[in-house]
C-alpha cells in the first residue's frame, strides 16, 4: 500500500495535509497505465544494497525509542484498480454451495494482536501480517511491530516498525512508512521484516528496508539492508526461496501511473551472514500486477536448482499466468526470468465489478474494498516428496455476494499445474481478503474476513484434509472472532491477512486478521487463533510414491511403462497397493508387482486397444498403505487409434474443450466429481439460468458398440418446470434417442446412463439442464465420464 498523497490518491498524507488538502488522498483522479512494456525485462533497480550493518538488539533498540507513534496516515479509498481480466458470462462453476461439517478445526489458542487497545491507531487499513518462529510470533502491521509467545504473552511490545533501523540512518532510520511484512525463514531459522522507505517523496529515489535476525530470537540483533528504487515499489509482499529472498512490487511513476509488475531477488546467503548484498530485478508487462512468489513451508526444501515460481491474474476470465524465475548470484546475465505463461483456471469474475468496492457491513452504508485485483498474500508453497504443491486464493464473485477462490497447483516437469480448485462461498454472506496454506499431512486451512449488510465483519476459516473430495472445503467453518463494529468512512480493509504454519510441529496454523472492537474509525484491532486440522500427526509409518517417467505417447495397441518408486519416510516400511484410475476407453493398466514393500519398486504398463481414440490421458496412480495414501500422475497420448470418439469425456482437461456449450450456466467442475479431478456442471444454485446444454458430434470407432455416461441431478422442483435430459442423435440415420428422459429429484447421486451405437455412425449427444428462473428452487446437473466401448 503506498503512502504519498501525490501517488494515486490512495494513501498516507500527514494528518495536518490531509485536513488541509482532502482531495489529494480522498478526491484524486485515476491514475492511466504507462504504455505497455515488453512482457519481460531485467530492471535498471538490480544492483547491490546501497547500504547494510548489523543492529543492536532490538530489545534494546526498542526501550530507548520514542514512545510517540509514527505519522498518521490514512489509506485513500481512491484504490487505483490493477490490471484484470474481463467479467465472465456464466456463473462460478466451482462454487462450493453447502458448508463442509460436521467435523471442524481443533480450536487453540487466540488473543489479541496490535490493535487501539495496545498502540496509537492513526491509520487504515491495518495491513495485519505474522509469522510463527520456534518459540516465538511476530506480528506486523502497518507501521508497528510486536513479538508473544506462543501463548500470547507479550515479548516485546508493539514498537514502530521503524525502530528496527534505529542508528541505520537514511530514510530506513527517519521514517516508518509502513508496508511492513515479516515471514520465517524455516531452513535457516531466522526473521526476515521488510518495510518501505522515503514513499512521501514526489521523485524518489524509493527503498525496501530488509532486516534478518541473526538468530531464532526476534528481539535480538538483526543484519540490515538498503535497497534503492527510482520508481516506487508498491504493495511488497516477501517470500522466502533457498537462493533467495524474493520480494514483489507493483511499481509506480512518481506521478502515479501504474508501470508493470517486478520481482527482485535478494542475495539470502550473504544477508544470513551480514555481507554484503546484491538484489536481480525483472519486470513484466504493464498488463500484469499483484504477482506472488512461491514462499516455503515446511523443512524441506526444492529440488537443487529449482526456479522461484510466480504467479498472477491473467488476461482471460478462465485463466492464471506464471513466471518462473532462476537467479545466479555468481553469473547474474546467465540469471533468467521466463513468461507469463497461461495457466488456465475455472472461469471467475473479480468481486465487485469495476470498484472492487462492494462488501456490506451491518449498521453502516459504508461497503469494503475487496481488493479482488490481485491474487491474495501467500502463493505457499510446500515439497512433499512424491509431489509439489502450491496454494493461493483471491477474492471472486460468487450468485449475488462474493467468495473465496482458491488453487492447490502442482509442479510437473517444474510447471504448475491445476491440482484442484473450488471457490468458497456455502451462503449469501460475503467472504474475502483470505490466506491460505497447508500442513505436513497435505491438509489445507483457508482463513478469510466475512461481512454481510446484517453483521459485523468477522474472522473465519475452514479446511479440507489431505484425502477429501478434491475442490471441496470439507471443515467446518469456525468463526474466531465475531467482529462488534464495523467500519465507517473507509473502504480500505487488510489489505491482506495471514496464515501461517508452526514450523515447531508443522500443524499448527496460525491464522491473522483484524476486526472492529466497535463502529468508528481508526479503533481496529487484529487478532491471532491457531487451530489444527485432523490427521496432522508424525505417522508411526509414511511412505513416498514417484513415477519416471512421468509422461508417454503411444500408438493405439501398443503399451506405454513407467517405474513407480516408493521409499519409507516415516517409521517401519509398509505393504503398499497400487491402481491406476483415469484410463482411457480400451486401456487397461497393470502393475508388476501389484503391491510392493515402501522403499520398492513395480513396472506400471498401459496398454491400449487399436479402439483407443487419440488423445491425452490424466491417469492417476495411487499407492494405498497401512497408514497412508498417496498418488502420482501420468499423462498418456494416444496417437494412430480412431479419428472418431468422445473428445474430453471426462472433463478432465478442466474446460469444455471439445464440446459445444448452450446457454449462461455451462462449465465444469472441481465439487464431487464422479472420477477424475472435474465434471461438467449445467446450471447454477445462484443465480438460476434456464436451459444450459452441451453437445458433442462424434464418429462411433470400429469396435465401439456403447455410448455411457453419468449424471447428477439436484432438482428441488417438479418436472413441470425444471429438469435434466440427455438425447443422442444418429446423423447418419436421421433419428434420435432419449437416453435420459426427463428427470427432476432433490438429489439423484450419481447415475449411469448407455445407449448402443453402431461403429462408423455419426452422432450428436446434447446433454441438457432445465430450471425455470424460479429463485427458491434452483435446479443444476453435473455431468461426467462420458466414454465409448
Amino acid at each position: 500500500m503506498s503512502r504519498s498523497p501525490l501517488r494515486r490518491g490512495r494513501i498516507a498524507a500527514l494528518a495536518v495535509l490531509l485536513t488541509a488538502l482532502p482531495g489529494l488522498w480522498l478526491g484524486g483522479t485515476t491514475a492511466h497505465a504507462a504504455p505497455a512494456a515488453p512482457s519481460v525485462q531485467q530492471s535498471a533497480d538490480s544492483g547491490a544494497a546501497v547500504h547494510h550493518d548489523t543492529s543492536a538488539p532490538l530489545r534494546d533498540l526498542a526501550r530507548a525509542a520514542t514512545a510517540a507513534p509514527g505519522p498518521k496516515h490514512k489509506g485513500g479509498d481512491h484504490e487505483v484498480r490493477l490490471p484484470h481480466p474481463p467479467a465472465a458470462h456464466i456463473p462460478d462453476p466451482v462454487v462450493q454451495r453447502t458448508p463442509g461439517g460436521p467435523s471442524v478445526p481443533s480450536t487453540g489458542a487466540s488473543f489479541d494482536g496490535i490493535g487501539s487497545a495496545n498502540y496509537s491507531v492513526t491509520g487504515v487499513p491495518p495491513d495485519p501480517n505474522a509469522a510463527v518462529g520456534s518459540t516465538q510470533i511476530v506480528e506486523t502491521v502497518n507501521t508497528a511491530y510486536v513479538v508473544y509467545s506462543k501463548t500470547g504473552a507479550t515479548v516485546l511490545a508493539p514498537t514502530n516498525t521503524g525502530t528496527l533501523w534505529s542508528g541505520f540512518g537514511g530514510f530506513c532510520e527517519s521514517t516508518n512508512d509502513g508496508d511492513a511484512v515479516v515471514r520465517w525463514d524455516t531452513l535457516a531459522s531466522r526473521w526476515v521484516v521488510t518495510q518501505f522507505a522515503n514513499v512521501r517523496s514526489a521523485s524518489g529515489p524509493y527503498y525496501e528496508c530488509m532486516a534478518v535476525s541473526t538468530g531464532a530470537d526476534a528481539t535480538g540483533t538483526y543484519n540490515r539492508y538498503a535497497f534503492q528504487f527510482a520508481d516506487f515499489p508498491d504493495y511488497p509482499k516477501l517470500s522466502v526461496w533457498p537462493d533467495g529472498y524474493y520480494i514483489t512490487y507493483n511499481m509506480f511513476t512518481p506521478a502515479g501511473a501504474f508501470l508493470n509488475a517486478q520481482v527482485c531477488a535478494m542475495d539470502r546467503s550473504g544477508m544470513l551472514t551480514g555481507a554484503a548484498a546484491t538484489q536481480q530485478c525483472y519486470t513484466t508487462s504493464s498488463s500484469y500486477g499483484g504477482l506472488l512468489a512461491s514462499d516455503l513451508d515446511g523443512a524441506t526444501a526444492p529440488p537443487a536448482g529449482e526456479p522461484a515460481t510466480l504467479v498472477g491474474l491473467g488476461l482471460t476470465n478462465t485463466s492464471l499466468a506464471y513466471w518462473k524465475f532462476h537467479v545466479d548470484w555468481a553469473t547474474p546475465a546467465n540469471s533468467t526470468f521466463t513468461g507469463p505463461t497461461s495457466l488456465t483456471v475455472a472461469s471467475y469474475t473479480t468481486a465487485c465489478g469495476s470498484s472492487g468496492t462492494c462488501i456490506p457491513q451491518g449498521g453502516t452504508t459504508q461497503q469494503l474494498d475487496s481488493l479482488s485485483d490481485r491474487l491474495m498474500f501467500r502463493l505457499a508453497y510446500r515439497n512433499y516428496g512424491d509431489h509439489e504443491s502450491l496454494v493461493v486464493n483471491h477474492s471472486v464473485t460468487a450468485g449475488s455476494s462474493v467468495g473465496a477462490r482458491w488453487y492447490e497447483f502442482r509442479l510437473s516437469g517444474g510447471n504448475p499445474t491445476v491440482y484442484q480448485q473450488g471457490t468458497y462461498a456455502p451462503d449469501s454472506t460475503y467472504r474475502w481478503m483470505g490466506s491460505i496454506a497447508q500442513d505436513k499431512a497435505g491438509n489445507t486451512a483457508l482463513g478469510y474476513s466475512q461481512s454481510s449488510s446484517s453483521t459485523h465483519p468477522s474472522i473465519r476459516y475452514t479446511g479440507r484434509l489431505a484425502g477429501d473430495a478434491l475442490g471441496t472445503m470439507t471443515q467446518g467453518e469456525v468463526t474466531a472472532l465475531t467482529g462488534a463494529g464495523s467500519q465507517t468512512s473507509y473502504s480500505r480493509w487488510g489489505d491482506y491477512t495471514s496464515m501461517a504454519i508452526d514450523p515447531a510441529d508443522d500443524c499448527t496454523f496460525w491464522y491473522t486478521d483484524e476486526y472492529e472492537p466497535a463502529t468508528g474509525n481508526f479503533n481496529w484491532a487484529t487478532r491471532i487463533s491457531s487451530f489444527t486440522l485432523p490427521g496432522c500427526t508424525t505417522p508411526a509409518s509414511d511412505f513416498s510414491l514417484s513415477l519416471n517417467p512421468t509422461s508417454g505417447s503411444v500408438a493405439a495397441g501398443s503399451s506405454a511403462t513407467s517405474t513407480v518408486s516408493t521409499a519409507t519416510t516415516a517409521g517401519a516400511a509398509q505393504t503398499v497397493n497400487l491402481t491406476a484410475s483415469g484410463l482411457p476407453s480400451g486401456a487397461t493398466a497393470s502393475f508388476s508387482p501389484a503391491s510392493v514393500t515402501s522403499g520398492g519398486s513395480s513396472t506400471l504398463t498401459i496398454s491400449t486397444a487399436a479402439s483407443t481414440p487419440n488423445g491425452t490421458y490424466a491417469i492417476t496412480v495411487t499407492g494405498t498403505g497401512s497408514s497412508a495414501t498417496h498418488t502420482a500422475a501420468y499423462n498418456l497420448t494416444v496417437t494412430g487409434g480412431p479419428t472418431g470418439g468422445v473428445l474430453n469425456g471426462g472433463f478432465e482437461t478442466g474446460s469444455l474443450s471439445g464440446w459445444t456449450a448452450t446457454g449462461p450456466a455451462t462449465g465444469v467442475t472441481t465439487s464431487g466429481p464422479h472420477s477424475g479431478s472435474y465434471a461438467a456442471l449445467l446450471g447454477s444454485a445462484s443465480p438460476t439460468n434456464g436451459s444450459s446444454s452441451i453437445a458433442q458430434t462424434f464418429t462411433a470407432p470400429t469396435g465401439i458398440s456403447t455410448l455411457s455416461f453419468w449424471y447428477n441431478v439436484t432438482c428441488p422442483d417438479t418436472i413441470t418446470y425444471d429438469w435434466a435430459t440427455a438425447t443422442l442423435k444418429d446423423n447418419t440415420t436421421g433419428t434420435t434417442t432419449t437416453v435420459l428422459a426427463k428427470t427432476c429429484v432433490a438429489s439423484s447421486g450419481w447415475t449411469q446412463r448407455t445407449a448402443t451405437v453402431t461403429a462408423g455412425h455419426s452422432y450428436t449427444l446434447t446433454l441438457t439442464n432445465h430450471d425455470d428462473n424460479w429463485a427458491s428452487d434452483p435446479t443444476y446437473t453435473t455431468f461426467d465420464d462420458v466414454t465409448l466401448s
